[in-house]
């Protein structure tokens, strides 16, 4: 909830008020920073209660690293999803309460939703969003495995994971909107509609795809002893 709360919210409410004659790119950055610095705070508040996952692609990488068992999965991954649909439907509540026309504005811009196409920012197409979506979340994934590490992991962890997830979305908010988290798309595009809800699928499958390539390259690869 957290994360789509600040991520999520700060696009839609942005997105709406300041891309109107001026930068595009301030909103992208003020995004990217939203999106990295609730991870930051996540991470510091609820990591040491549940291992501050707060991404099915993240649990399930984590659980093909052998780093969490195969079967929490479920419940934490249902957990996400749902307070990511807390997140957008109280966003909601709050345009309901907004200026004449907001929410109507947000939800046929997409709500913030992932998309390719007529859907992406920059106008790329489906291949694009696919391969930055498996590339990116495999390299949240390596991050997370090395700074968590039992034996080479840092007290800055919180902080390496919330500004990776910063630079992530600096490279990918103009391919596809950045999604590298399946609940977060989800919480998106059930207010974004139909053309949304039809690409949904994209940022389902290829999160969970790069994120549990990540976790079985980094057991075979690194976490050997010697």
């Amino acid at each position: 909830m957290l994360l789509v709360l600040g991520g999520v919210g700060t696009a839609v409410f942005a997105s709406n008020l300041f891309v109107d004659g001026g930068s595009t790119g301030t909103v992208y950055a003020a995004v990217a920073l939203a999106f990295g610095l609730t991870v930051v705070v996540g991470a510091y508040a609820f990591g040491p209660i549940s291992g501050g996952h707060f991404n099915p692609a993240v649990t399930l990488g984590l659980a093909a690293a052998g780093r969490f068992p195969w079967r929490d999965a479920l419940g934490y991954i249902v957990a996400q999803v749902v307070g990511g649909i807390v997140a957008t439907t109280l966003l909601v509540l709050v345009g309901l309460f907004g200026p004449e026309g907001w929410l109507t504005t947000a939800q046929e811009g997409g709500f913030a939703s992932n998309g390719w196409g007529e859907l992406s920012p920059g106008g790329f197409g489906i291949m694009a969003a696919i391969i930055i979506e498996v590339v990116l979340t495999g390299i949240f994934l390596l991050v997370i495995l090395g700074v968590t590490h039992p034996t080479r992991g840092t007290p800055l962890a919180g902080l390496a994971i919330g500004l990776t997830l910063a630079l992530i979305h600096y490279i990918s908010i103009p391919v596809d909107n950045t999604s590298v988290n399946p609940a977060r798309s989800i919480a998106a595009a059930i207010y974004g509609g139909g053309d949304a809800l039809a690409q949904l699928w994209v940022f389902i499958v290829f999160p969970i795809v790069g994120g549990m390539l990540a976790g079985f390259a980094y057991k075979a690869l690194f976490d050997g002893a010697k």
